[in-house]
């Protein structure tokens, strides 16, 4: 791994560029955003230390999904795709960490598009079917 530091305001990572690796932060905080369109982005999340950025892209090929910006000076470990493929090929154990990581935040995912369906100001499903008919 290699240690970058990142100053206020700097792109860590940009939507739709080749995902080259995988970012530890160690300090600071990253503000994690989807662009919606040219000029408007939605913000994910805020995230602090101890943060893995970058995970699901490497390990599948994909470009980044989201834009990583430091909100503040943020150091981080890097760690080529390559590299981190080779680290889970010869450590089962930590291949099987990250299996545990990926499936927490899959979980995660699943629980915040569940709040947010179930928005009371949305209409529910079974009326918009009664709608349609």
């Amino acid at each position: 791994m290699t240690r970058r530091v990142f100053p206020t305001g700097a792109t860590i990572y940009e939507h739709g560029n080749t995902a080259e690796g995988i970012y530890l932060l160690e300090t600071g905080a990253v503000r994690v955003s989807l662009p919606l369109s040219d000029t408007q982005t939605q913000l994910l999340e805020v995230a602090g230390a101890g943060a893995i950025l970058g995970l699901s892209e490497s390990l599948s090929g994909e470009h980044y999904r989201v834009t990583a910006e430091a909100e503040e000076t943020t150091t981080t470990s890097f760690i080529t795709s390559k590299e981190f493929v080779e680290l889970l090929e010869t450590r089962h154990d930590f291949c099987i960490q990250v299996v545990r990581m990926l499936s927490e935040n899959l979980h995660g995912l699943y629980h915040r598009f569940r709040s947010v369906s179930a928005h009371p100001g949305r209409p529910r499903r079974r009326v918009l079917d009664e709608e349609l008919n």
